[in-house]
């Protein structure tokens, strides 16, 4: 029953979505650039609202050259910046003694047992992942 409620808000929205395109005016400052899908976990994607195309499919939505799992979006919204969570900046890294470093499969590991590899560094501030060649 979840399932068929989530996939009736979802076509909802894309009908919606669809409106919103038929009469939003090109260039008069009330268009907006991107679609943003916020996931349940927190995670934001844009999608270029210039040529979109909504797509349902079982309980995946296929929007742009995204897709996503209905039962793992929150919201979706229209912005004027791309949105998109994921890599940030780059920023160098210094190994603390306050740092926690873990492998891949989620082992605390030392500065010391580091090899080559991909790490998750866990500072005060915030957690990154990294590249040691």
């Amino acid at each position: 029953m979840k399932k068929k409620v989530l996939l009736f808000i979802a076509l909802a929205g894309a009908l919606s979505v669809q409106a919103m395109f038929h009469f939003l005016p090109k260039n008069e400052g009330n268009s907006y650039a991107y679609l943003t899908f916020e996931m349940t976990d927190g995670t934001k994607a844009s999608v270029a609202t210039s040529s979109l195309t909504l797509t349902f499919s079982g309980n995946m939505l296929t929007a742009g050259s995204e897709s996503f799992t209905l039962s793992n979006l929150s919201k979706m919204y229209f912005s004027n910046t791309d949105e998109t969570t994921g890599i940030g900046e780059i920023t160098t890294v210094t190994l603390d003694d306050d740092t926690e470093i873990f492998d891949l499969q989620g082992h605390k590991i030392t500065k010391e047992q580091m090899r080559k590899g991909v790490y998750i560094i866990k500072t005060k501030d915030r957690t990154s992942k990294i590249i040691v060649k």
